[in-house]
């Protein structure tokens, strides 16, 4: 159940715009998704393994930790609305798709 859950919730965002306040909100749901044991901290293997079970590539899991190996609910959230901030090209609040889709393409671009 939680597969599925996370897998719908993993993909609900990118059909539609998001506010900053959405994304936190996105944010702290899957982390609480990923805290599989419930310590308050997910390590990079419990998201990695939560992300395989559903199915997933684990890009976010990959952009959101970064080169760190565990992350508070703090930390977590922190990261992902950098990354948020960093999709919000004309600083509005709001990450439309047609920005996610530029963010998705200079992404792939710079690999």
């Amino acid at each position: 159940m939680v597969v599925s859950s996370t897998q719908a919730q993993a993909q609900a965002p990118a059909a539609q715009d998001m506010t900053r306040q959405q994304a936190q909100q996105f944010a702290d749901s899957l982390f609480k998704r990923l805290d599989t044991n419930h310590d308050g901290t997910i390590t990079r293997p419990e998201a990695d393994a939560v992300v395989q079970a559903a199915g997933g590539r684990g890009h976010m899991v990959e952009r959101t930790f970064g080169t760190a190996q565990s992350l508070t609910l703090a930390q977590f959230e922190a990261a992902a609305l950098a990354l948020f901030d960093a999709d919000d090209s004309n600083h509005d609040g709001t990450v439309s798709a047609a920005e996610r889709e530029q963010a998705r393409a200079l992404r792939t671009q710079q690999r």
